[in-house]
């Protein structure tokens, strides 16, 4: 299988790479929309803020090629910030619209609790889905804005954090999210990267 990671320059590309790696693949780096659907499976990682991150897909193209991959079948995997670009529309910084894969809102933690935000560090996700349960557990995360999906189940896991979250998305086997760093997150994050791949 190819795997291609999505480089936009908005993402932590080496540490992404390096985690593939170390299961096995050997990931290409993608800045061509050319060059998406060469690939079999898709990583859309991401750093930073939202409306700049869907700024640099729409100049380069990547956004109508990450459609046209989804539509053809192929899959996607987003990791933090590439999570919140799943979703319909962004309130950080004002409304901001996202790829639109999976409905659903980017909220603030800060209007909805009093924790310190961001939220960084190790953290607990469970699994709303069986065929994941193995991969519960501890994975680390920071972010200051979470996902919150029209429908439950494409809930894959949550998360507490002065109040419970999504913290994983599955969309039909084939568009997945999570709002932690798998890349970072040791053996647990190294099993979920590839239970997500096969």
């Amino acid at each position: 299988m190819k795997v291609g990671i999505l480089d936009y320059g908005m993402g932590n590309i080496t540490s992404v790479a390096n985690a593939l790696v170390k299961i096995g693949h050997h990931p290409e780096l993608i800045s061509d929309p050319d060059k998406v659907q060469s690939s079999d499976f898709l990583i859309l990682p991401g750093v930073g803020a939202f409306s700049k991150a869907m700024e640099r897909l729409k100049e380069s193209n990547l956004d109508e090629a990450i459609h046209e991959s989804v539509n053809s079948g192929k899959r996607l995997l987003g990791i933090c910030l590439g999570m919140q670009l799943l979703f319909t529309k962004s309130l950080e910084f004002g409304i901001n619209d996202g790829l639109n894969l999976i409905e659903g809102d980017v909220l603030p933690f800060k209007d909805v609790m009093s924790d310190k935000v961001p939220h960084m560090g190790w953290n607990n996700a469970k699994s709303k889905n069986s065929n994941f349960d193995s991969c519960e557990g501890d994975y680390y995360f920071v972010h200051s804005f979470y996902c919150k999906p029209k429908s439950e189940e494409h809930i894959l896991f949550t998360t507490e954090y002065g109040v419970e979250f999504c913290s994983a998305v599955n969309a039909n086997n084939q568009v997945f999210g999570v709002q932690f760093h798998p890349e970072k997150s040791q053996t647990l994050g190294l099993k979920l990267l590839n239970e997500i791949l096969k």
